[in-house]
Formats: structure tokens, sequence, C-alpha cells
């Protein structure tokens, strides 16, 4: 390990971090850096998964909303407030959370984290707003059906997590979003806005002591609000084959399974064999075998996503109707050489190598950087530096990515979905 070890040495000073946590649960994560850009988030472990039925697409309602009025801004006021002086302000929702980011020169700190504070704790949501964006989110609803390479995995994934929030479209449906009201926007913060599962991130040239100030002075006062609790696990679905019919002109097709959690020991090695697959890159076996060698697919990727208390695991192509049988022969000719040929150690060794790299490079993005720190706090009370990542990425033996792949990779494990076109 010694050769590894100096290798990479001179990238765990980038995973230096600090935590601080105010009286009311809220963590304040520091990050050192030396750039004269900045980034922050608000992270809120709260998603699509902790709707009821009713409100299927709320959170992601309310990460539209609260950029459109506060006690004390109108919606050009806050979109003017970081613009104004070129930073970015944007949001994302994802199954299990809620996230508000900005990239800023590193004087306007305070500027950034009282924006925060604004939006996330003094939005009003008037009705002439959620009407309107009602509307807005409609036509996103819309723009995403008409891409089913897209719509394909949300359809997907309802059959996965079968009759649990989990499956469902994080936009909501047309008939739940037309229903949402100010009452349930209200509802829902009030029960998954809690003050100890929220992180809000700093990633600049600013010292401890400075965030403290800047960030009891803004949160202090927020009212403590305490998880109490749990989130419902889903069940196993049963494995299925559907086939749908579009009026599209390519097949698309989806195969997968419910997979490990974030706290599954298996996580890390099924990160590693997704890497491989079909990850980023175009050396993925999946790639160099369907569509390079064979000409059969402009895009075939595998994808693994751990959440708190399941995953999901899953292989995506698109290809002419008539080369569909093909492809699925071919990738599961894949799945088996992995299935009954463990992989050598030479081949695992290179295929961390890879991944390590592909990490390594990711730290460059910084705004994803923080982020993902923020997300690895809420999710492990703690977070990794990359020694420790590359260690446990190196700890990966032979036999476990054998167990994994004919767990994972196993035909009568996987259901699939497939769109056709009408003709």
């Amino acid at each position: 390990m010694a050769e590894y070890d100096g290798q990479y040495a001179y990238l765990w000073t980038l995973m230096e971090y600090n935590v601080h946590t105010l009286a009311n649960g809220i963590r304040l994560l520091h990050v050192p850096s030396a750039s004269a850009i900045s980034h922050a988030c608000i992270l809120v472990n709260s998603g699509s998964r902790d709707e009821s039925e009713e409100e299927s697409g709320l959170a992601h309602f309310i990460e539209h909303l609260i950029f459109k009025r506060t006690e004390k801004r109108s919606t050009n006021q806050i979109l003017n407030r970081l613009e104004s002086v070129g930073a970015d302000l944007n949001a994302y929702t994802t199954k299990e959370y809620t996230c508000i980011h900005a990239s800023f020169l590193n004087p306007y700190l305070e500027r950034t984290l009282e924006l925060f504070n604004d939006i996330v704790f003094h939005s009003t949501f008037p009705e002439e707003e959620l009407e309107k964006e009602k509307s807005v989110i409609l036509d996103e609803i819309a723009s995403y059906l008409d891409q089913p390479e897209e719509a394909i995995y949300d359809d997907f994934e309802d059959l996965v997590f079968a009759n649990h929030p989990l499956g469902h479209n994080i936009l909501g449906s047309t008939e739940s979003v037309g229903k949402l009201s100010k009452e349930d926007i209200s509802n829902f913060i009030s029960k998954n806005y809690h003050t100890d599962k929220m992180v809000i991130a700093v990633l600049g040239n600013y010292s401890l002591d400075k965030l403290i100030r800047i960030g009891a002075k803004h949160y202090e006062g927020i009212p403590t609000n305490n998880h109490t609790h749990s989130r419902i696990v889903p069940e196993k679905a049963p494995v299925v084959n559907i086939v749908s019919n579009k009026p599209i002109s390519q097949a698309h097709v989806v195969l997968g399974m419910q997979a490990y959690s974030l706290h599954h020991p298996f996580k890390t090695g099924l990160l590693l064999l997704n890497n491989l697959l079909g990850g980023t890159g175009m050396s993925s076996i999946l790639n160099l075998q369907i569509r390079e060698k064979y000409g059969i697919a402009y895009t075939i990727e595998t994808g693994y996503s751990p959440l708190s208390d399941t995953g999901i695991f899953t292989l995506y192509f698109g290809t002419d109707k008539e080369k569909t049988e093909k492809a699925l022969k071919l990738i599961y000719k894949e799945f088996n050489k992995l299935k009954a040929s463990p992989l050598t150690e030479n081949q695992l060794q290179k295929a961390k190598n890879k991944f390590i790299g592909q990490i390594a490079l990711g730290e460059e993005n910084r705004i994803g950087l923080i982020i993902s720190m923020a997300k690895s706090l809420l999710d492990y009370d703690s977070i990794d530096d990359l020694q420790t990542v590359f260690r446990k990425i190196q700890a990966v033996k032979t036999s476990e990515m054998a167990d994994i792949a004919n767990e994972m990779l196993d035909e009568k494990n996987l259901s699939a979905l497939t769109f056709y076109p009408l003709a």
C-alpha cells in the first residue's frame, strides 16, 4: 500500500473539514479552500419518498416555490440577490433530499447564507404563485414524458418499488400536482424539515469561527424540530417482464432490481462492478461489446443508486426494435461471463484504478464535492477522506465481486421494462 498511498497523498488534504452543531440541531459543515470562489448548500433530508400518495410531487413543488416569495422579498428580489453579484443559485429534489446550492465570490458568504435562510424558512407560498408554478410543473411533466429514455426509468422504478413512494415520479403526476394546496405545503414542511436532519455546508476561504458566527446569526433562531419518525422500508417486488407499446421510433429497455443500501457491506463492490460494467467512459464492458463490437446500441449504460435503506441497480439501452433480442442475448452473455469466471486480481486492480481516478477527477467539481460531503454527514454522521474512500475500494476482493455478480446479474432476479414502437 505504500506506493498507492504516496501516489494519492496530495489529494487527501482536500477533505479537511470541521462540523459545528447549533443548539437546534442544524449542522454547519466547514471545508477550507484557498480559491477566490466559494460554494455552499443547505441540504434537507426530505424528498419524494416522504410524500403520501395524495402528496405525490409535493417535495419538488416546494423546491420550486421557495424561489417565488418570502416575507420580505419578491421573486425578482430573490433571484437577483445573488445573480446581481455574478453568483449562481439553484436547487434540486431527489427521492430522499432537497438541496439549495450556490457558487459565489468569497465576499458574498453572508449574503448567500442569509438568502438560504429566507427562502427555506420564510417563504410565504402565495396562492397565485402556487397556480402559476403548477402550470410550469405540468409542462415539465409533459416534456419529461416526451423523452422515452427518461420516462422509462420512472415507470421501471414504479415496478421495482411497487406500492411505495420510492416508485413515484419525483415530479408527481398531472392529477396529484393539480390538487396540491398551501395547507399541504405547510404540513409537509412541518413533518419533514427537521432541524437535526439539515446541513449547511460551505467550501471557501473562511475561518471556522467566521462560518460559525454567520451561521449562528442566521440559523440559531430557527425553532428546533427534531426527527421523530422512520421511513417505511420497501418490500421486495416480484420479478416482472413488461412490454409497453408507445408512439416512438426506437425501442428502449431497462433491466434491474432492488439493490444494496448505503449501509450494506457490498455497496462499494457494487459501485465498482457498476462502473466496470456500464459506468462512466467508453471503455466499459457493455459499451465495448454491444456498441463498439456489434454496433447495436448508441447508448448502453448501467446505474446503481444506494439509498438509506435500499437501492436500485439498472441497465438501460436503446436500439432498433428488431435488434432488441440480439442486444439482450449479448448483455446476458456478458453477465454470465462475470458470474461464471470471477475477475482476476489484475482485472480487478485495473477496475479499481479506473474508479479511483474518476473519483479523484470528480473532486474538481467543487459544488458537487461540498454537496456530496453534506450528504455523507446526513447519511453516516461522518465524512470519509479520500484516503478512506480509496482504501475501501482497494479492500474489495475478487470473491466479493463474484458474489455480487451472481446476485445482481442473475437473469431470474432481474425485472425488465421495454418500450416498443407502435408500428
